[in-house]
């Protein structure tokens, strides 16, 4: 079949028309880089802090108001839920970007979903939870809600011009920039944020200890915060780790971070420990990996099954231990080894009159208080508007009073409609407002009774408004009236705490030592890298030792389970390990290879092994140049739990030989000569630098080396002196012919 012609040739001709038609089309210009940035990702960056990440001082990110506010004028204060997709859709009116994220906003707002102390949304429905990553919430078209009651505090007098209102993004409707929050939602409800160049992350408090240092602040603005507001509040309880400095920090500057561990009770009778409120930051699936992964590496040795329980009443983490286990010692080895206890990061950064601000509680509430003193100020203000409007047609109507039947007979002796105003005004002595409030009242109300009792309501609108006028003349008043709204707020909506604080012991700060059975073991370390551990009753029960073809064993140490190893590599590096952390096995089996099992770097591999308990003694490096480094075994130990040190030993010249001693003795050093020598190894001072260059013990002839390094038998030699040396270095000496009689005898 013949192809068709391509066409491309034309159309880029076509292009190139177009294109010479734009002005700067097709041209490379050069910009800097900061200019770009200016005018290209500056722009972004500000929309995200100002109009996404970051909340505000009544505690809301702009795809929450906008969620709450829609619910709102659909009337979801009241009456039954309706299905999550219809308020998804008319969402969009405000927010266009997507339903799945407005989706997402509402599920977090919900009370199904745990994850705020107070709730701002009623659901019905399966909405997932905030401490499963598992448990999804149903789709949309599944679900239903509404707004809870206590979500009427935010919209408090809302048409009041208590807040700005601005055109949505299609300039269909308006929406507030604010809610006239009654209560400081922002410290109450936990809010976190990612913007760009910074972050936002606020945990929640007890709303009654919150309000309670709201009114004591309002009467005292020196007022100690810390005597009403002790630690955050948490949705799904735990027990917050009380550190008294630490937390009087957070509450001062808005930053920092305090430990939050999970609640448990041991369950005698089926040995188990239930595990039923988690840190916020942590969920179920993430702590439950951990103890499986504690178990599989041998240092939670007394669990036997762990699983996940939560159903309908809530959530439950079942941690099965063995007979004989001490719950409370478990548990606080799993505090410092899974996420069973977190870490809080605290950053209130909050945007105050458009600025991104970290504040402290005590400033947030002062911020607040502000805020909701000019919301009280434009509500009362909006409120003596109306009211000094209706007096106005009141008093318009009580002139009317006086002569019900010549406002009558005006309207009838009027000729054209458009004169009826015009000439009440001139008959009664009424303005224009007045006068057209009076030609609006129906013929049925034209009696003495309707007009007796609208104009009886004008002392107590007097009154009224001068009340108002000396709200809005005393800032007391205001802030009066602030502290009675918040002490509404506090016997309508309050709850006791659900996190508890408690206090760390002494022995809980310090590090806890995890306890390692002790038993013999004999330890094997062969040429290849493969180290295997064996207890004495499988070694008299094996046969022989299984080795990888052209291995061959190179050390055996008697030891305990609790000893520690320290592996030196083929890269002047050690790697520290302890006996428990290998698993018992038998002669018949490789046995662990040891670059592996300790995660040593690439193209690296463990050469010599030495076994301690108390870092007693002294490593011995030999160098193929003659010379001997010793170093103190206590070099190696450290206070910290590393697991890996650099410079274990002098990387200048190639390493001859290796070895452990537990204190001085003699040593047969042998070169490539043939030369021997009978060393002391007092005679070498030790040093504390592990990678020290160390002495030179032997003299060696160009183009020899040492050759072998072992132990001294006594009685191998008839004269011993011959090889010994009174100095060093030394050359050493030839084999005597009754030795090497004696050599080949043997």
């Amino acid at each position: 079949m013949p192809k068709k012609p391509k066409k491309q040739e034309h159309r880029s001709d076509e292009e190139t028309n177009i294109n010479a038609h734009i002005v700067g089309a097709g041209e490379v210009v050069e910009q800097f880089i900061t200019d770009t940035l200016e005018t290209n990702y500056m722009p972004y960056a500000m929309s995200v802090i100002l109009s996404r990440a970051i909340p505000e001082i009544d505690g809301f990110k702009p795809s929450h108001r906008k969620l709450l506010y829609m619910m709102y004028k659909m009337g979801l204060l009241n009456g039954g839920t309706i299905k999550s997709a219809n308020i998804v859709g008319r969402t969009m009116q405000l927010n266009p970007h997507g339903d799945a994220t407005i989706y997402e906003t509402m599920v977090r707002l919900s009370r199904g979903n745990e994850a705020l102390l107070y709730p701002y949304v009623l659901s019905k429905g399966n909405f997932g939870k905030a401490y499963s990553r598992n448990m999804q919430y149903a789709a949309s078209r599944y679900t239903e809600a509404k707004l809870e009651p206590i979500a009427a505090e935010l919209f408090a007098d809302i048409d009041k011009d208590t807040v700005d209102f601005v055109d949505n993004y299609d300039n269909t409707m308006k929406e507030p920039t604010l809610f006239p929050v009654t209560f400081p939602s922002v410290l109450v409800n936990a809010n976190t944020g990612i913007a760009v160049g910074m972050a936002s992350s606020i945990c929640s408090f007890n709303l009654q200890e919150i309000c309670e240092a709201t009114v004591n602040l309002i009467k005292n603005p020196d007022y100690d915060i810390n005597d009403s507001v002790r630690a955050p509040d948490f949705v799904g309880g735990g027990q917050i780790v009380y550190d008294e400095a630490q937390m009087r920090e957070i509450l001062r500057t808005g930053r920092g971070s305090f430990k939050v561990r999970a609640k448990y009770t041991y369950d005698a009778a089926n040995h188990c420990i239930d595990v039923t409120q988690i840190p916020p930051t942590a969920t179920a699936e993430a702590i439950i990996e951990k103890i499986i992964e504690k178990v599989k590496a041998g240092t939670a040795r007394e669990i036997s099954d762990v699983r996940d329980e939560t159903d309908k009443k809530g959530l439950k983490i079942t941690i099965d231990v063995k007979r004989g286990t001490d719950p409370d010692k478990l548990m606080k080895k799993l505090f410092k080894s899974t996420p069973l206890e977190d870490a809080f990061s605290c950053n209130f950064n909050v945007l105050i009159a458009g600025v991104p601000r970290v504040l402290g509680v005590k400033d947030l509430l002062l911020e607040w208080i502000a805020f909701r003193s000019e919301c009280v100020r434009r509500r009362v203000y909006f409120d003596l508007s109306g009211a000094k409007d209706r007096l106005h047609l009141l008093e318009g109507l009580q002139k009317i009073l006086l002569d019900i039947d010549k406002a009558i007979r005006i309207i009838r002796s009027t000729d054209e409609e458009a004169e009826v105003v015009p000439n009440l005004m001139i008959g009664f002595g009424i303005d224009k407002t007045q006068a057209e409030y009076v030609a609006e009242i129906r013929l049925r109300h034209l009696n003495r009774e309707y007009i007796l009792k609208r104009t009886a309501d004008i002392e107590e609108l007097r009154r009224s408004i001068e009340d108002m006028e000396d709200i809005l003349a005393h800032r007391a008043r205001i802030k009066k009236i602030i502290v009675d709204e918040l002490n509404t707020v506090v016997k309508k909506y309050s709850q006791p705490r659900r996190s508890e604080i408690v206090y760390a012991s002494a022995d809980e700060q310090a590090d806890t030592v995890e306890e390692i059975p002790d038993y013999p073991v004999r330890l094997f370390f062969s040429r290849e890298g493969y180290f295997k551990k064996i207890t004495p009753q499988s070694l008299r029960m094996s046969g022989e030792q299984k080795l990888k073809e052209g291995d061959e064993m190179l050390l055996e140490v008697e030891a305990t389970n609790s000893a520690d190893i320290l592996f030196f590599t083929n890269l002047c590096q050690v790697y520290k390990a302890k006996a428990s952390d290998f698993d018992d096995t038998k002669a018949s089996v490789l046995g662990d290879y040891v670059a592996s099992k300790l995660h040593m770097d690439s193209g690296e591999w463990a050469i010599y092994m030495a076994v301690t308990t108390d870092y007693k003694g002294y490593m011995l490096f030999f160098f193929e140049n003659g010379k001997l480094a010793k170093v103190d075994l206590s070099a190696y130990e450290t206070k910290t739990n590393r697991k890996k040190l650099i410079k274990a030993y002098c990387a200048k010249y190639p390493l001859a030989a290796m070895r452990q001693i537990p204190s001085d003795c003699e040593l047969v050093v042998r070169s490539s000569a043939g030369r021997l020598l009978l060393l002391n190894t007092g005679a070498v001072a030790p040093k504390s630098t592990k990678d020290t260059q160390g002495v030179a013990i032997m003299t060696l002839k160009k183009g020899h080396r040492i050759a072998e390094v072992r132990a001294y038998t006594e009685g191998e030699f008839k004269k011993p002196a011959r090889y010994r040396t009174r100095a060093l270095p030394a050359a050493g000496a030839l084999l005597s012919a009754e030795d090497a009689g004696e050599q080949l005898k043997l």
